[in-house]
């Protein structure tokens, strides 16, 4: 059965999630979101290496011993991330500075390398390019959604916007480490009571 651009690209926006169905990613999830800007900036960087880097592993296919695909994807993935981090440098200094070393992290992140390895060495480019676009919208809107909330509720700004006024009393424990799996642990209850229906 062929397999449509439309179904491989569609995938990653709810039905293979990566954070919350796939369970993929989790360092920079739990690592950078405490705040949406963050991670926005993060899904962003993440998708920019997952599509290129799903391209050319698909070109390159049939080039690649098998023995040392791993080697091979690794490389291929570090170069975008080279390109994403040096354009962050020059572009967006300020959120490079934020994301710190999770940007140079993304070229072992499960979820760039699982897809080079799972699916754009078995298929074709446009194939390829679908699932890579589709996976890191689908991270993207991940990451800005667990940052949305972890900012609204741990400094009562959203987008760096203040929400409540000078009263308001920030539940800080959101946007520390602990928060971060408590957040993610509660999104992940609710995209499963939705998945179920």
């Amino acid at each position: 059965m062929a397999k449509s651009i439309t179904s491989e690209f569609t995938k990653g926006l709810w039905n293979e999630i990566p954070p919350f169905r796939l369970v993929l990613g989790l360092c920079p999830v739990l690592g950078v979101t405490t705040t949406m800007q963050n991670g926005l900036g993060m899904g962003l960087a993440t998708t920019f290496v997952l599509i290129c880097s799903n391209i050319l592993v698909s070109a390159l296919r049939n080039l690649i011993p098998g023995k040392v695909r791993i080697a091979c994807f690794i490389i291929i993935i570090a170069t975008f991330v080279t390109v994403v981090e040096l354009a962050m440098q020059a572009y967006a200094y300020q959120l490079f500075q934020q994301l710190g070393m999770f940007i140079p992290l993304i070229v072992v992140n499960c979820i760039v390398l699982g897809r080079a390895e799972a699916f754009a060495f078995k298929n074709n480019v446009m194939l390829s390019a679908a699932d890579g676009l589709g996976m890191g919208i689908g991270f993207t809107l991940s990451l800005g959604a667990l940052g949305g909330v972890r900012e609204i509720i741990g400094t009562g700004t959203f987008y760096g916007a203040s929400l409540f006024g000078p009263s308001f009393q920030p539940f800080s424990f959101m946007v520390q480490a602990p928060g971060a799996f408590v957040c993610l642990g509660l999104m992940l209850c609710i995209m499963n009571m939705f998945g179920s229906k």
